[in-house]
């Protein structure tokens, strides 16, 4: 990290890398999570949430990008392992077992509701202590909120074409 970049963070780094890392760990577990879905998924408006969950995977790998980025920015390694992803995650992963489009919607969105909390208490702790990284939660939970919007459109839509069978 450069000196400058030292000097406007105003807390503990390392507590800084640790919140990222696990944040870290989400992205990577919601982009898996998207990406296998929209392989899976079977049922109603199947071509519809096809085409959202592969829009919020990409989402969710530019995340990780970020969040990459800045660990290492702070001078931290972002977490080398896919086994430590489980292990870190606040979010953690639910595996499309059940491949229903009803199912998978729901699952997505308990993850981004997790995800919008995660980013709401990273932005809390760092706000006007870390500017750099309290900017990028807040395009990250913008994405978020964005994406629950997204799949709870998906959701009703569904429910309206259920009702009328």
């Amino acid at each position: 990290m450069g000196t400058r970049g030292r000097e406007i963070v105003d807390m503990d780094v390392k507590e800084v890398i640790g919140l990222l890392n696990k944040a870290f760990a989400d992205e990577w577990l919601a982009h898996y999570q998207y990406w296998l879905g929209a392989k899976v998924v079977k049922g109603p408006m199947k071509d519809a949430v096809i085409a959202e969950l592969l829009q919020h995977a990409a989402d969710e790998m530019r995340h990780a990008d970020m969040v990459a980025n800045r660990i290492i920015q702070l001078g931290g390694t972002p977490v080398t392992t896919p086994a430590q992803w489980l292990k870190l995650s606040n979010c953690g992963y639910d595996a499309p077992d059940d491949a229903h489009v009803k199912t998978i919607i729901e699952q997505n969105i308990k993850g981004e509701q997790c995800a919008i909390s995660v980013y709401k208490n990273i932005m809390e702790i760092t706000d006007r202590k870390d500017p750099v990284t309290n900017n990028m939660v807040l395009q990250i939970m913008s994405d978020e909120v964005e994406h629950e919007e997204d799949l709870q459109g998906l959701q009703e839509d569904l429910a309206v074409m259920l009702q009328g069978t």
